[in-house]
């Protein structure tokens, strides 16, 4: 039989938003400024900081008997000033990552059924994805310095799912470029992420100057680096947007 968490704080957005899809909000005793899904349920969770910098003194006072983290989104030295709590440290860099981290808090905080549910749901998703071909890209998520995504990230492996493959597979998680380096690579397509640098359509400019025979776009951050159960809703739209862009 699961264990029972009935003081459980997420320092995972994508997670947070998972616990509450999955009927947890009641447990909930924390959560970081940056867990904003479901905005509603969200709401009434208290904020102990930051994924980056955690209020330990608002932590200790919640008395959590539960924390769940991430090994990207939370520094090492924050969940190792945690012990007093029982941490799950979660590491997902791939869809099947995100997929067994549902079954498995589903399991461990009792609601199996539901997270089984929900990953069928996602499955499916997946089994609609349509079949276009093939478009290089590269995925920009900051600038000054630009910055992009590597092989052995989350987002890397969403773009190959969905016949995107990255240009920059070769280099281990978020690399820095300078844009001039952008016409070696030659992709297809350049996305500019809405986060966690907040691309805008004035950026593209300089973009297509470097690389004018790629086509840039503005891309939904969250559909491609938020899992969970943000996966149903991301794969979803996914699909449809796939298709437009072809």
């Amino acid at each position: 039989m699961p264990e029972t968490y009935q003081r459980i704080i997420s320092l995972v957005p994508s997670l947070t938003e998972l616990l509450i899809d999955l009927g947890l909000t009641e447990q909930l005793v924390g959560r970081t400024r940056f867990c904003v899904h479901p905005k509603q349920q969200v709401a009434s969770v208290p904020i102990v900081g930051g994924t980056k910098n955690p209020r330990l003194d608002k932590i200790h006072e919640a008395n959590p008997d539960l924390i769940i983290a991430n090994k990207e989104e939370n520094r090492r030295q924050d969940i190792q000033n945690l012990t007093d709590f029982e941490v799950e440290v979660t590491d997902i860099s791939t869809i099947e990552d995100a997929l067994i981290t549902i079954h498995q808090l589903g399991q461990k905080l009792g609601v199996a059924s539901q997270s089984e549910q929900l990953i069928q749901e996602i499955q499916g998703r997946l089994e609609e994805r349509p079949q276009e071909p093939e478009l290089r890209t590269a995925y920009l998520i900051w600038k000054d310095p630009w910055m992009t995504v590597g092989g052995d990230t989350y987002i890397h492996d969403v773009l190959a799912h969905w016949n995107m493959p990255n240009v920059f597979s070769k280099q281990q998680r978020y690399p820095k470029f300078e844009l001039e380096e952008l016409k070696e690579y030659n992709p297809d397509l350049i996305l500019l992420s809405s986060e966690p640098y907040p691309f805008k359509e004035k950026h593209m400019a300089q973009i297509e100057e470097v690389c004018p025979a790629a086509r840039v776009l503005l891309a939904e951050g969250e559909w491609f680096s938020w899992y969970g159960s943000h996966m149903k809703h991301a794969f979803g739209r996914l699909n449809v947007w796939r298709r437009a862009i072809t």
